[in-house]
């Protein structure tokens, strides 16, 4: 399979790639409006295109009286590697050009395990995907990590949660390894592009993506382009202190929302309530697992445990405090909860719902939907694909 060597010559080319990846085949005519160019420099580029591969004639389109012109895609044997590494788990995907999820793979993986561990893991999952049939090598990888990265050298800068991984450089190393073009980003960022692309954000150019797993983060879109920050800590709402003198965090601070309301702190205050005995749902399953997760608290808050849904709401109360004052400041047009903790659904929903609209200003959330995020487990991995995707459909 030849792979993707050729790159858009220029602004016209990169945005006739992108309108096909985020649209389908279309034809000539309707792309000629999009990209309001005269009709002949739009077949100027057109045809530079197709020489170069990366796009194919695709059968002929609707007539708009007059000749009919032909559709024209992206080249179906193009292939994006999405991967999305968390706290304790990797997520791996492969797509095509326009971005549809063909295969995906979840493992398992604590991140202090290190990066040489870690990526030993992603790449045997990558092999695993191309052995399938799905992709006989990929064009381009998009990789999420759980911390900040240094986004041009693609490089995580100080991750709390990352030991061993401080300027460990992922993009050139799996580079390396996968023989393609390989972009790094934190995985807020990529849930957020992912529900941007093909989730609950299409359409939304200024939105904030509030990600509780293990930590808490948040993915922050302005004028449709994620904002990273100066040195890529933008977003670290984990560690906004929500408790003066509150829990020690693995920051080092005291009383940060992570500290109190995460995967892992709610798991741990599950726990306590099990073995204080109150709860004797979170007790009976603590009794048959050996450890409780946030999977259990949603299971018994769904089973109506007065002590879980307290958890819950409790939680939801802090995350809410936190994007109520965020909202005040960036007046966004959408919230979006995603993550491992949304198991806990609307009963974690409803708590933060309360808590931003009592405590933000009312033309900041006067139309504010706060919604769960659409795309679950294929967020990062579609996020990662759409970033790669942005980096290689971009002028070279």
């Amino acid at each position: 399979m030849r792979r993707m060597t050729a790159r858009p010559a220029n602004t016209h080319q990169a945005r006739l790639l992108r309108l096909l990846r985020d649209g389908g085949p279309n034809s000539r005519a309707q792309l000629g409006d999009q990209v309001e160019l005269s009709r002949s420099k739009l077949a100027v580029e057109v045809d530079r295109l197709l020489e170069t591969g990366l796009v194919v004639a695709d059968g002929l389109a609707a007539s708009r009286g007059g000749r009919r012109s032909h559709n024209i895609r992206l080249a179906p044997e193009l292939r994006f590697l999405g991967v999305d590494i968390g706290a304790t788990s990797i997520d791996v995907a492969v797509t095509n050009a326009e971005l549809e999820v063909l295969g995906h793979l979840n493992h398992p993986m604590d991140v202090r395990e290190g990066p040489v561990a870690v990526f030993e893991q992603v790449l045997a999952m990558a092999a695993k995907l191309r052995a399938s049939g799905l992709a006989e090598g990929f064009d381009g990888a998009g990789i999420g990590v759980p911390g900040p990265v240094r986004f041009p050298e693609g490089v995580p800068v100080a991750p709390p949660i990352m030991p061993g991984w401080d300027g460990f450089p992922v993009r050139e190393a799996l580079s390396q390894e996968l023989g393609c073009p390989v972009m790094v980003d934190n995985d807020v960022n990529l849930m957020a592009l992912g529900e941007q692309h093909a989730g609950v954000a299409r359409s939304v150019g200024d939105f904030l993506c509030v990600k509780i797993g293990t930590g808490i983060g948040c993915g922050i879109v302005v004028g449709g382009e994620v904002y990273r920050g100066t040195t890529g800590s933008a977003g670290d709402i984990g560690h906004i202190q929500v408790e003066p003198d509150g829990r020690a965090c693995a920051c080092g601070n005291k009383g940060c929302l992570e500290a109190h309301f995460s995967g892992a702190a709610l798991a741990r205050d599950a726990e306590d309530a099990a073995r204080a005995g109150r709860s004797a749902e979170l007790a009976a399953r603590l009794d048959t697992t050996g450890k409780l997760t946030a999977v259990d608290v949603a299971a018994a808050a769904a089973a109506g445990d007065p002590t879980a849904l307290d958890l819950i709401r409790e939680g939801g109360n802090r995350v809410g405090q936190v994007i109520a004052g965020l909202v005040s400041f960036f007046n966004p047009g959408l919230v979006v909860i995603g993550g491992g903790v949304t198991g806990l659904g609307h009963n974690l929903l409803a708590s933060v719902r309360t808590q931003v609209y009592r405590q933000s200003l009312p033309l900041a959330t006067g139309n504010l939907p706060i919604v769960l995020g659409e795309l679950g487990p294929v967020a990062g991995v579609t996020g990662a694909a759409r970033l790669i995707s942005d980096h290689l459909f971009s002028p070279a």
